[in-house]
């Protein structure tokens, strides 16, 4: 092997922009995929089978298709479908978005099922509208439940924004790749980059940890 990062070194900096890229990217698209993951979620518990059968079609989509596509679609296609060109980090936020709410959506509606019934049926008896009760008694107990999945969701989307780099964004990756064209060696900007992500990865899991002891004491 010969490795040489004495080049590169100088580049770093530049490289470690990126993290406010991917992680303006992660937050934006998770807050979008969880609120729309909260619909989804509850309109496969509906009682109007239309409604389920939507958001099951819709979830069965985007898990079904790879993320890398959706982007592709939503970035290349927006000429065709929309008439004007979707700007690469939008798209970015959209598709990611848009997919996430897939995946939440089943986690977020299996938090909400294994809240014990007693508790919907003592608030229904008692004359709490459904929706109050959904909101201020079923999902604050859910949320506790399903905080690890959700993390561990965070994380994955964190991760998965690297392909973000097939449009052009510059994110972590697409730094690393121009640095390695720019030195004529790709391996050690990629190895960095790696080594970020790698680092984002662990900072996150030990939030996400300090999190669920801190719900867990308050219980």
């Amino acid at each position: 092997m010969n490795l040489d990062f004495t080049p590169i070194l100088p580049s770093v900096p530049y490289i470690l922009k990126g993290i406010g890229v991917t992680l303006q990217i992660v937050i934006i698209a998770g807050l979008i995929g969880f609120v729309l993951s909260i619909l989804l979620a509850l309109l496969k518990i509906s009682n109007i089978k239309v409604l389920g059968w939507f958001a099951d079609l819709y979830t069965s989509v985007f898990r079904g298709t790879p993320l890398v596509l959706q982007l592709m679609l939503i970035y290349f296609g927006s000429p065709q479908i929309f008439g004007y060109q979707i700007e690469p980090y939008n798209a970015a936020i959209l598709s990611f978005g848009l997919n996430s709410g897939a995946y939440i959506s089943e986690i977020i509606r299996a938090g909400i099922l294994a809240v014990d019934k007693g508790q919907s049926e003592a608030a229904l008896a008692l004359g709490v509208p459904y929706r109050n009760m959904m909101w201020n008694i079923i999902l604050p107990q859910a949320m506790k439940n399903i905080l690890p999945a959700l993390m561990n969701e965070f994380i994955s989307l964190t991760k998965e924004s690297a392909i973000v780099t097939t449009i052009g964004v510059t994110d972590i990756m697409r730094r690393a790749y121009i640095v390695g064209g720019d030195k004529f060696s790709f391996f050690e900007p990629l190895l960095i980059a790696g080594l970020i992500y790698y680092l984002m990865v662990i900072s996150l899991t030990f939030i996400g940890k300090a999190v669920e002891r801190r719900m867990r004491r308050s219980d």
